[in-house]
This record gives structure tokens, C-alpha cells and sequence, in this order.
């Protein structure tokens, strides 16, 4: 996964410029503060070393997971396509990005207080709309499809029933793949399918939750990195795995899949351990070649598909 092109070059300019070393150190504060939910020490970074740095380390990774949910969501929503987008915490455009790659005629509206955050999203999303405001108080305007990647952690009710408000045809909501972000997303799940909200994404039922503590539901994209992102993280490889969480609800009923796939499936010989989320709960199929056309389904399923039926 990677982004657009034009995008990417504009942020290895970006990363060059800043140079390596404040480069390095913006980076490191920038992961501390996200690992330890602290977002007041990102104000000890000056602005452009941490555009930069996020540039560099998260947008990419950030858009990857929203072009995944994204494409569930519109694979979910079918015709017509939403009109509008809001994006909640836009950041630097990455979920506005992912959402102009799978709804290319919507009219794109991005949230973001950071006003060098909103400088750089404004290089490659010229046409899209900004606001800037306390979402805690602000009235959002009614769009087709609202988006929350990354920006709303453990939310109040106030401001979650504000974004439902908001979304005249579906809400997505990503956090990060974490016992923490599962958690803040199954709160919200739970929230707003009692407000009447119908499942899109990713359940394949809309009752409570299976999955128990210490387990926790997520799932992964797979980001390349760029030469300067593995100096950065003194890496090796050139391409890491995003975790994340999600749910996505809409204002009417969808077609569920039967399940989905919770877990990276285990190959043995002659044999795919599959565990999947059911309407009725958790379930571990054991697929052999004695079920030829089950078998060939599960050698080419993936972590986050949509499961076997009966």
C-alpha cells in the first residue's frame, strides 16, 4: 500500500528539508506522545519538524488503514456512492485521501485545529473544504459520510451523537489496533447500535460484541516504507503492518456477510485454521481438502475478509 504518488514525493521533499537530525527527534517525541497519550507534549516540537515527522511515519500508515475500512464501507454501501465527506481531525488528509480514491466525485470538507497539519492536506486536496473548531462545541453541517481516523480516542457522548448527527448516510470510526483503541471503538459500537444505528463494517451481526478482555478485535495493512522512514526507525525492512480498529454504521440495513475473519489464517499441510466472527459468536473452522470447494476459498483468505458461510 502506498500513497499517491505526487503525495509522496512532496513528502520526501518535505522530510529532506527538515533534515535528519530535528527530523529523527521530532520523530521519537511524536511516537512518544501517541504511545503514552500525552497530545500536550506535542506542542515541544517545533511545527514543521513535526509535520514532517508525521509526514514521514504516520500518514502513511493512517492512509493505508483508512483506504482498507474504506473500501468494506463502500463494498457495504453499494449505489449511489455518498455525495459528501466529512473528515473529523483530518490531520494531514490521509482518510481524505483514501476517501477521494474510493468516492472520487464526493465533495471533501476536513476538520483539523492544526494549522500546519491543514497546510500540508491543503497541497494535494486544494479543492476540499476546512474547518477549524472545537468539535466538543462546534455544530458540524450534515455530510453523506463522516469520518473519524485517529482523531477521537475515549469520546464523550456529546460529541460521538454530534458526529452521527452529522452523517446523513453512514459514520466511520478508526483507532488504533490496541487493547485501548478496541476498547474506545466496541464503546462507541455499543452506543450508537442502541441509538438505531445498522451495522456496515466490519461485523457480521449487530449484537453485542463477542470478543472479551484481553482479546481484542483489530485488524492490519500492510504500508511500504521509504528509505528515509526506515532510517528513521532503524529498520530493515521495507514495509510495516498497521494494526487497527473500526466500526462503520449507517442509517439503514445492509447485507452482512455470513462472517469475517478475525485472525491471520494458519496453512498446514492439507489443512486452514480459520477464526471467524459469527452472528452467534466466535468460531475456529478447520478446513481440509475433504471440502474442495470450502478449501479453495480458505487458501485465498485473508486477515479482515469476510468469512465462510455453512
Amino acid at each position: 500500500m502506498q500513497l499517491p504518488d505526487l503525495v509522496r514525493r512532496s513528502i520526501q521533499s518535505r522530510g529532506e528539508a527538515a533534515g535528519f537530525a530535528p527530523l529523527a527527534r521530532a520523530a521519537r517525541l511524536l511516537s512518544d506522545a501517541y504511545r503514552d497519550h500525552r497530545p500536550q507534549d506535542l506542542a515541544q516540537i517545533p511545527a514543521g519538524d513535526r509535520t514532517a515527522a508525521y509526514l514521514v511515519t504516520r500518514m502513511p500508515a493512517t492512509y493505508a488503514a483508512a483506504f482498507h475500512v474504506l473500501a468494506e464501507v463502500r463494498r457495504r454501501l453499494g449505489e449511489p456512492l455518498p455525495a459528501s465527506v466529512l473528515d473529523i481531525g483530518a490531520g494531514t488528509g490521509a482518510a481524505s485521501l483514501a476517501a477521494r480514491a474510493w468516492f472520487p466525485d464526493a465533495a471533501l470538507t476536513m476538520l483539523e485545529r492544526d494549522r500546519d497539519f491543514a497546510r500540508a492536506a491543503e497541497e494535494w486536496l486544494p479543492d476540499a473544504a476546512r474547518l477549524s473548531g472545537d468539535l466538543g462545541r462546534m455544530d458540524l453541517p450534515p455530510h453523506d459520510l463522516v469520518i473519524a481516523a485517529y482523531s477521537i480516542g475515549e469520546m464523550d457522548p456529546g460529541p460521538l451523537w454530534r458526529l452521527w448527527e452529522a452523517a446523513r448516510v453512514a459514520l466511520v470510526l478508526i483507532e488504533p489496533g490496541t487493547p485501548r483503541g478496541f476498547a474506545a471503538i466496541a464503546a462507541m459500537r455499543t452506543a450508537l447500535l442502541e441509538r438505531g444505528a445498522a451495522m456496515l463494517a466490519p461485523c457480521p451481526g449487530s449484537g453485542p460484541c463477542p470478543i472479551q478482555s484481553p482479546d481484542w478485535c483489530h485488524f492490519a495493512a500492510r504500508v511500504e516504507r521509504s528509505s528515509l522512514h526506515r532510517r528513521l526507525k532503524d529498520a530493515d525492512l521495507n514495509f510495516e503492518d498497521e494494526k487497527f480498529s473500526y466500526v462503520a454504521l449507517g442509517r439503514h440495513p445492509v447485507s452482512l456477510p455470513p462472517a469475517r475473519i478475525i485472525r491471520r489464517p494458519e496453512h498446514h499441510p492439507g489443512l486452514i485454521r480459520i477464526v471467524q466472527c459469527t452472528p452467534s459468536g466466535i468460531e475456529s473452522r478447520n478446513v481440509t481438502r475433504r471440502a474442495p470447494a470450502a478449501f479453495r476459498l480458505a487458501r485465498h483468505a485473508a486477515w479482515g475478509d469476510e468469512g465462510l458461510g455453512r
